[in-house]
């Protein structure tokens, strides 16, 4: 068999592999006599209703006399706001409306719930990355310091974290953290993912370090370079070079760990989910939807990994 042909033989073999896995999803959803609705799911990735002009407060209605503005007066403040831009109106003059109430719609093209949990999802991910990058980095050369408080300090942080569930975390973060400083949900939970994730970087960022042969600190230091500098210049390139790929598995795990986030006022991928599905009865299509927009999101992450990679191999 030539490797042409060898070549082609395998790749039939995964075409059949992913042919036999969606008819066993077929069959799985006939045993259960479910009924396939995947025609409700491509309004709440993008909408073509038009965007929608809610209430920000409580308050009662008034109609300009051409119907073409709507001013709100709020019920117990002397706040008040006025829409002139919109296609319908959904409410009349003199109406008692509340907070999130629609007032009017503007037509067009605007996205769907799921897409708004997705860039919430795609935010929250990358901000708790920087931050976990950097706690990461500064927690893991303290893990190999020459100072035995540092050492001592990078190290209780390490276990503690990684020895309490994430999801109690996010609880501490929320209700306790974030009451006691007044932190948003946004705030609070991306600190919990940060302080989490970082525990965990810094434990990939020591392996890096120690993977590195001692004889190029000691080669740094001959060359009249302090600890630092040393550090800086040698040590930690090769240090995050070599800790690349584990980096990027700990990083696709920050994006699938933010789903958790969702036990928060926070309308995250997963939460939108979860009202999508109130709201079509249609849970299978709904989480083959929202696990097909996380593997976009992971997909994307080692994409960019790989090709960081094969570019840093060149250098």
């Amino acid at each position: 068999m030539t490797p042409k042909v060898s070549r082609l033989s395998w790749i039939a073999l995964y075409v059949l592999l992913l042919a036999a896995f969606g008819a066993g999803i077929y069959i799985a959803g006939k045993r259960v006599d479910y009924s396939w609705h995947w025609e409700r799911i491509p309004q709440y990735i993008v909408s073509f209703d038009g965007e929608e002009i809610q209430a920000p407060f409580d308050g009662f209605v008034s109609l300009a006399d051409d119907g073409k503005s709507i001013h709100l007066q709020a019920l117990r403040t002397a706040e008040s706001a006025k829409f002139a831009e919109f296609d319908r109106i959904n409410v009349g003059d003199g109406d008692l409306v509340f907070e999130g109430d629609v007032l009017a719609i503007k037509a067009g093209i605007s996205a769907g719930p799921l897409t708004w949990g997705l860039w919430l999802t795609l935010k929250l991910s990358a901000v708790s990355l920087l931050f976990a990058l950097v706690i990461g980095v500064v927690t893991g050369l303290g893990r190999v310091a020459q100072n035995p408080a540092a050492r001592a300090a990078a190290a209780t942080y390490v276990e503690v974290i990684r020895g309490t569930p994430l999801l109690v975390q996010i609880f501490i973060f929320y209700f306790f953290v974030g009451t006691v400083m007044n932190l948003s949900a946004f705030t609070a939970g991306v600190a919990a993912l940060a302080v989490f994730t970082g525990a965990y970087v810094a434990e990939i960022v020591r392996a890096g370090i120690e993977a590195v042969p001692r004889g190029q600190m000691e080669a740094a230091r001959s060359l009249g370079l302090n600890y630092v500098q040393a550090m800086r210049h040698i040590i930690l390139p090769q240090a995050l070079k070599k800790s690349l790929p584990s980096l990027a598995g700990q990083f696709i795990n920050l994006i699938k760990d933010s789903s958790l986030v969702s036990v928060m006022a926070l309308t995250d991928l997963t939460k939108a989910g979860r009202e999508v599905v109130s709201s079509t009865f249609s849970p299978f299509e709904v989480w083959f939807t929202v696990a097909a927009m996380y593997l976009l999101l992971t997909g994307a992450l080692s994409l960019w990994v790989r090709r960081l990679e094969r570019s840093m191999a060149h250098d």
